[in-house]
């Protein structure tokens, strides 16, 4: 279905490579040069700089020009903070999920999909705490997390195919378990009212973690909020027994202030 969209007469290539490049960015990166965006784009690195150079005349990139390298620039943050005004319940779940690290002694986070992985777009850390080292923009797979699981368990059945193509196998999510995820996770969304992946499964050995999707009326997708920590602070039993129950309690909470039904109602069609 991917390749249907790309080759729709509506489909504008150029824009979709200009969103790739700045998709490109990571955290931890002290800037990127062409060839390195090439790399990790798939785009030829002639186009690369082509984009690249209407990208930073138009803000959306910084660039330091005794080294070659772009960074995000000013238009982009604005442009970031202006989604997260206009989304009505990223303010709202602010002071309920700080209130949650700060209870748990757990890494919050707030996660979306971003084409074939899921995106860090917040976080809160427990005050006076150590917590796992994960900043907003970091990306995680669908497979091996309990953030990709929940998200994939709680997507109407077209949405859930779409993603799985646009996955394209990344960490091995072929088609069959994707469906093995989608059913294990579904599963404990109607008994538990969250997702823990088994360990075993998981794509980082070092994090443990719980996540349950919320749906917004602001969104097409669900977003799925997530309470992450180290093995030895966040124990399986610890997810099933307390960390669990106060996330599902929180976007229960949400989801009152919002004045709309619970998420449940919505992937249980």
């Amino acid at each position: 279905m991917a390749d249907e969209i790309e080759t729709d007469r509506r489909f504008a290539t150029t824009l979709a490579r200009g969103l790739s490049v700045l998709r490109a960015f990571r955290p931890s990166d002290d800037g990127l040069g062409n060839a390195e965006i090439s790399e990790r784009t798939g785009i030829p690195k002639s186009t690369v700089s082509r984009l690249t150079f209407t990208l930073q005349s138009l803000g959306y990139l910084n660039h330091a020009r005794r080294h070659d390298r772009y960074r995000p620039g000013p238009a982009l943050l604005a442009l970031g903070n202006m989604a997260s005004a206009s989304i009505s319940f990223v303010d709202l779940s602010a002071p309920l999920m700080q209130r949650l690290a700060d209870e748990t002694g757990t890494l919050a986070l707030l996660l979306v999909r971003d084409h074939q992985k899921m995106l860090i777009v917040k976080t809160w850390r427990p005050r006076g705490v150590a917590s796992v080292w994960l900043e907003v923009g970091h990306r995680l797979p669908f497979n091996g997390t309990s953030s990709g699981h929940a998200f994939l368990s709680a997507l109407p059945e077209d949405s859930f195919n779409q993603a799985v193509t646009d996955a394209d196998g990344d960490r091995g999510l072929t088609p069959e378990r994707a469906q093995d995820v989608r059913r294990n996770g579904r599963g404990q969304l109607m008994t538990a009212g969250f997702v823990v992946t088994d360990p075993d499964q998981y794509f980082a050995a070092n994090i443990h973690a719980v996540a349950v999707p919320f749906h917004s009326r602001d969104l097409s997708e669900p977003v799925i909020f997530t309470c992450g920590g180290m093995p030895d602070v966040l124990s399986v039993s610890r997810m099933q027994s307390e960390v669990g129950p106060k996330l599902l309690s929180v976007v229960q909470e949400l989801e009152r202030m919002m004045g709309q039904g619970p998420s449940r109602a919505t992937w249980e069609l």
